[in-house]
């Protein structure tokens, strides 16, 4: 029985220090599991260089991240909602029924997609209504350049017996008076403010923030993202042709005015009548231009494809093959920018009545 025991004893104390180097050797292993990630988290990655792509046409370059604005003009928070407000107000017209956004919907890209735009009593216009959008770097508005700046664009289409077809601008206040916008104009302009210029200066405020920046061609150049071969052949194809050498610049436009030999409109003669501005038009910027068909100061053309081969052919008295066109219509795409997110806002109106409308 004593030597039982003794074996016993022995048995058990070696398992018990067996148990103890085991536990031993795990505390030992779990500093060493801890310095791996500790080492690992002092690591930072690396991030490569963005590498700006070769070959891209001279002068070709980002939408700038700025606009123009006028010194007596300056660009405020309030006034920006106010011209917002102002630009989806169809108070602006005679009906009710039409309001800047009508014509320069910003849900499609600031265009309506007409060939010609719906005015008051259902009357159509004469020309195509360019985009709103990236308008504060024009030259000039308007297909004829008749207006310098925003602010007198703005004061057109109010007065235009096509368009919203109010009386006069008097009546334009008046009606703005009606609606409850005086202490908004108060809060923006001073005390006793509302007035047409004001009015137009505020629209004008909102309509330079309608920028379409981070197309894909603005982060191919700055080595953020990829284009398409076919795009890459046809942007050296443009240039190649001829197309940039008005259709140049960061913004696709050189902002000048062209002779465009297409159509009976006479552009800028039907402001001066002077015959050496005879069918003269401001060259139209080529940013989404693939979302603003139908195509040209008539509207006539609806499909890009189509108004490619008609520019090279009556401007550069090139044919293009399909295949050319087919990868200048890609590049085109490119130039599509991020749309500007815009949502609806809260119009000022009377309490208890409705404005007063007339037909």
């Amino acid at each position: 029985m004593k030597k039982s025991s003794f074996i016993t004893a022995a048995l058990l104390a070696m398992v018990s220090m067996l148990a103890i180097g085991c536990s031993d050797a795990s505390q030992d292993a779990t500093p060493e599991t801890n310095v791996t990630p500790a080492v690992q988290s002092e690591t930072k990655a690396v991030v490569p260089a963005a590498v700006t792509p070769s070959g891209i046409p001279e002068g070709m370059g980002v939408l700038p991240a700025a606009v123009p604005v006028p010194a007596d003009n300056p660009q405020t928070e309030a006034k920006i909602d106010l011209g917002k407000q102002l630009y989806f107000d169809p108070a602006l017209s005679k009906s009710g029924n039409f309001s800047c956004n009508s014509c320069h919907n910003l849900g499609t890209w600031g265009v309506d997609n007409q060939k010609f735009s719906i005015g008051h009593k259902w009357q159509r216009g004469g020309r195509n209504a360019p985009t709103v959008l990236n308008s504060g770097f024009w030259s000039a508005q308007f297909w004829d350049g008749r207006a310098p700046l925003l602010e007198d664009q703005a004061k057109g289409p109010p007065l235009n017996p096509v368009e919203m077809a109010s009386m006069s601008e008097a009546t334009v206040v008046a009606r703005l008076t009606e609606a409850g916008y005086i202490p908004l104009f108060d809060t923006v302009f001073g005390k006793g403010s509302l007035n047409y210029d004001n009015m137009a200066k505020a629209i004008a405020s909102f309509e330079r923030t309608l920028n379409t920046p981070d197309a894909p061609f603005d982060l191919y150049i700055q080595g953020k993202g990829e284009i398409s071969e076919a795009a890459i052949r046809g942007m050296k194809k443009a240039d190649e042709v001829g197309c940039t050498s008005c259709h140049s610049g960061a913004l696709f436009t050189n902002n000048s005015f062209q002779k465009f030999a297409y159509g009976t409109d006479e552009g800028v003669k039907s402001v001066t009548n002077k015959d050496e501005d005879d069918h003269l038009f401001r060259v139209q910027s080529w940013r989404n231009v693939a979302m603003t068909a139908p195509y040209f100061h008539d509207g006539g053309v609806a499909t890009l494809d189509e108004a490619v081969r008609v520019m090279a052919k009556t401007q550069l008295d090139t044919e293009l093959s399909d295949q050319d066109t087919a990868d200048i219509v890609e590049f085109l795409k490119t130039l599509t920018g991020k749309a500007p997110e815009v949502s609806f806002p809260v119009l000022p109106r009377p309490a208890g009545k409705a404005l007063t409308w007339a037909d």
